[in-house]
């Protein structure tokens, strides 16, 4: 048996990979938390405008309906003039220039994605804060290699550091940061023993920046759940079943939605950002649960704030306003919409089956854990990646037993049923848009 020694040439390359991933872990966990910070100040923004309406006279629209208009349109406008692969969440583009199909210009990137997206998600529209942490970070990452990395370190391990830190950073989830990159970009992403400890440092790295300057409790507060007695394990299988088939449906319109919505490209930007405006403002006014990312909406649900029939209005509402605000070709992306999704679907369902079996189920929370995960393997196809995030956004860890069963059942039935994962199918849309 041949053994091979690492010369200290090999060796000092390896460090300087580890330590350049660790910069690119602290600096995507400070623009992660500038951007969280700045966002946020956006949404109290648009909070106080909504609630500000207090007559149904047609002047009481003026101020939230000015207030989406001007802030989708700024979105559009730099997103189709400056940078198009910013549109959504932007892993695709990732993906992409991973496999050297896609090229990544971080000068361009990194400050349309961050102002497109900011103006995007504090505009009331129904999308996530992960997707452009996640393609900051990657940019972040592309940006190091560019400017200090030596040629004899490549782009992938890099850029795969940032993507890691970038979704660590997002949701205080620095394993799911990691297992994402591992799992949903194992096609892309090159694979050594130090590639695995880049992401590793860059996840962390970020993950402690972003606890140290905002916060260090879990995205989504809520009880702690014991684990569930085995009589009512089937149960989570089924609801597993039942996500698999929101999950087809879900992917299935969002690439209708894209393609219904690409006659806008060729229209005034003002259009755009007026059919969104008329949109968000008159249901934002009177539902605020259904505009936004999603946070406040799960906080409500998590309470019991609905009745079942709601929950299922609400469940149509905001999917259909998802597919909607995504198809529109803005900054942002749907992790958060999507983990919404599931926590309605698995209160719904926790709720009925609480009814049903009431000797089995405790609380009809325990479902909207599992329906978290559940939706994520069932939309995106990476079921350890929906299980970390889901335990780690809550905190829930007795519960990886059920989780596991849920996010099992709801990807293998989606792929039987023919369901690509989205972003694989993203990437493959814009390759042909690309070449067209």
């Amino acid at each position: 048996m041949k053994y091979h020694f690492r010369t200290s040439k090999e060796n000092k390359i390896h460090y300087r990979l580890l330590f350049y991933a660790l910069l690119i872990g602290i600096l995507v966990g400070l623009v992660s938390s500038i951007f969280r910070i700045v966002l946020s100040l956006v949404e109290e923004l648009r909070k106080d405008i909504f609630s500000n309406v207090t007559n149904e006279t047609l002047i009481a629209y003026v101020w939230p309906f000015l207030f989406v208009l001007i802030t989708v349109s700024i979105s559009v406008f730099l997103v189709r003039k400056y940078a198009p692969e910013t549109a959504g969440s932007g892993i695709q583009e990732i993906e992409g220039a991973l496999d050297g199909v896609r090229p990544m210009r971080w000068q361009k990137v990194i400050p349309i994605k961050f102002i497109a997206s900011i103006f995007s998600l504090g505009s009331g529209m129904l999308l996530g804060r992960e997707g452009p942490t996640i393609q900051l970070g990657a940019s972040i990452g592309k940006m190091i290699k560019d400017t200090l990395a030596p040629e004899s370190i490549k782009d992938n391990p890099l850029i795969s550091s940032g993507a890691a830190a970038g979704l660590a950073s997002a949701f205080n989830a620095p394993f799911a940061g990691i297992i994402f990159v591992i799992e949903e970009m194992h096609e892309h992403f090159k694979w050594n023993f130090f590639s695995v400890a880049a992401i590793m440092i860059g996840a962390g790295s970020s993950d402690m920046v972003v606890r140290t300057l905002i916060e260090t409790k879990p995205s989504i507060e809520m009880s702690i759940f014991s684990s569930p007695e085995p009589g009512s394990l089937w149960l989570y299988i089924l609801l597993g079943v039942l996500l698999s088939i929101l999950g087809y449906t879900f992917n299935l319109l969002l690439l209708k939605s894209l393609d219904n919505f690409q006659f806008l490209n060729k229209k005034p930007i003002i259009l755009t950002g007026f059919i969104v405006a008329i949109t968000i403002t008159s249901i934002g006014i009177y539902y605020p649960e259904m505009i936004g990312g999603g946070y406040h909406t799960v906080t409500k649900v998590l309470d019991h704030s609905f009745s079942l029939s709601f929950l299922l209005i609400l469940l149509a509402a905001r999917m259909l306003l998802t597919l909607f605000s995504y198809g529109t070709g803005v900054a942002g992306g749907i992790f958060v919409p999507l983990l919404t999704l599931g926590v309605i679907v698995g209160m719904f369902y926790g709720s009925v089956m609480q009814d049903l079996f009431p000797e089995h189920i405790s609380h009809s929370g325990v479902f909207a854990v599992a329906g978290m995960a559940g939706i994520f393997a069932a939309t995106v196809r990476a079921p350890l990646t929906g299980l970390v995030l889901a335990v780690e956004m809550t905190s829930n860890y007795e519960l990886i037993l059920p989780l596991i069963l849920t996010t099992v059942s709801a990807s293998v039935i989606t792929t039987l049923m023919g369901n690509k994962p989205i972003y694989a199918t993203l990437l493959t849309r814009t390759l042909n848009a690309s070449k067209s």
